[in-house]
């Protein structure tokens, strides 16, 4: 028996013996472990797994045992994924730490930033957020005006972040902010981490059309920030944010979960679509043939979408691809679109409740995340930003 046989073998029987049986199952909201304690996982056992994940490494297999990881290669990943996916394991960790922040860290922290921040994002200790963008800094996001002045051991930060996610639960955040205003937009920008409890960092929840706040705006007043905290080197944060972005839009950090889909399987309906579709009084769905064509095309899609995925992570050289994330991040939200608008078109109107006892609790969530679904070109970097970057960086094509 290989090395690699073997460790299915050993993995097979872990998991079958440690995963519990609610963490087997689709992920129910307010179940999900994102870090930190501000914001709790309604689910027992969803604490259970988190740690006996955790102290395998599997939170985050492929960093360095030093750092909280299992230091798995890519071989061994891939093997944990399918033994993850095999037993429909949910995700024992999520949240910016684990997916963006801490690769980043990998490549661009010193060694104590390293020994300070991974090892408690890895076991779940501590809860992330981004400030990137602003009013009137989003797509453009290099014109952001959030400033750092230099006082000698420490930055003082001035400024406000707009749909800062999960703000409000996080205990620390990453920080694009302005160090020289006569740079060019691109040159003068730095990277800094800091605490959110950090006097004169405020937040304000965006309350949304369903009552649900998932953003917040962020407002910084004199807010110190340790110089051990600058990331990489002044004036050159334009580098990590591009490098924190490819490795947010790869979906390897789905993958790395067993969430294989990311967003397609939070939107995956409760029967398989053709039986949707018969469910909702289409019973001549494989006679019509647009909705089977327009079924059987977003399915192949994503199949496609999810081997390039695999594929390109085991050709790539680093643990996440470079450009080549920005062809995820824009197929991703085109197939999730067009798939919320599949549904739509076979519930009809049962498509369309925002409440109501005529409307059943599925109906309603999903016919909001249709709603909720246009925005997803937006967000992240809308979809003419990703082609932007395909054109130059992955085909080469001239300015």
């Amino acid at each position: 028996m290989t090395d690699l046989q073997t460790f299915r073998q050993d993995t097979r029987a872990w998991l079958a013996a440690n995963c519990p049986a609610s963490m087997r199952s689709p992920m129910v909201p307010g179940e999900e472990v994102g870090g930190g304690n501000k914001r709790r996982s309604s689910n027992p056992d969803a604490y259970i797994w988190l740690q006996r994940m955790a102290a395998k490494g599997w939170t985050v297999p492929t960093w360095p045992a030093a750092y909280g990881g299992a230091g798995l290669d890519k071989t061994q990943f891939l093997i944990l994924l399918e033994e993850l996916q095999a037993i429909q394991a949910r995700p024992p960790l999520g949240g910016m730490g684990v997916t963006m922040l801490g690769p980043t860290l990998l490549e661009y922290g010193t060694d104590d930033q390293k020994l300070r921040h991974l090892p408690p994002i890895a076991r779940g200790e501590t809860a992330w957020c981004q400030g990137y963008s602003e009013p009137g800094a989003g797509s453009d996001l290099a014109s952001l005006q959030t400033k750092a002045e230099d006082k000698g051991d420490y930055y003082l930060v001035n400024g406000s972040k707009i749909w800062t996610s999960g703000a409000d639960y996080a205990d620390w955040i990453f920080c694009l902010v302005r160090t020289d205003k006569q740079a060019p937009k691109h040159e003068g920008i730095s990277f800094l981490l800091f605490s959110m409890d950090s006097p004169g960092v405020t937040t304000l929840p965006i309350v949304l059309l369903n009552g649900q706040s998932p953003f917040c705006q962020t407002f910084f007043d004199n807010v110190q920030v340790p110089k051990s905290q600058l990331v990489h080197k002044v004036n050159q944060g334009w580098s990590v944010a591009k490098r924190l972005l490819q490795h947010e839009r790869s979906g390897l950090a789905a993958l790395a979960s067993a969430d294989t889909a990311g967003p397609l399987d939070r939107i995956k309906p409760e029967l398989s679509l053709p039986n949707l579709a018969r469910h909702y009084g289409q019973s001549n769905v494989i006679e019509d043939s647009a909705l089977r064509t327009s079924i059987i095309g977003n399915e192949m899609l994503k199949r496609a979408y999810l081997l390039t995925q695999q594929r390109t992570v085991a050709e790539s050289e680093a643990n996440t691809p470079g450009a080549a994330t920005s062809i995820f991040k824009y197929v991703e939200a085109e197939l999730v679109k067009a798939q919320l608008e599949i549904q739509l078109r076979i519930r009809g109107t049962q498509g369309l409740g925002w409440e109501g006892d005529n409307f059943s609790a599925r109906e309603i969530s999903m016919g909001r995340l249709w709603l909720e679904s246009k925005a997803i070109s937006i967000a992240g970097g809308s979809n003419e930003i990703q082609l932007n970057i395909i054109a130059k960086r992955v085909l080469g094509l001239p300015d």
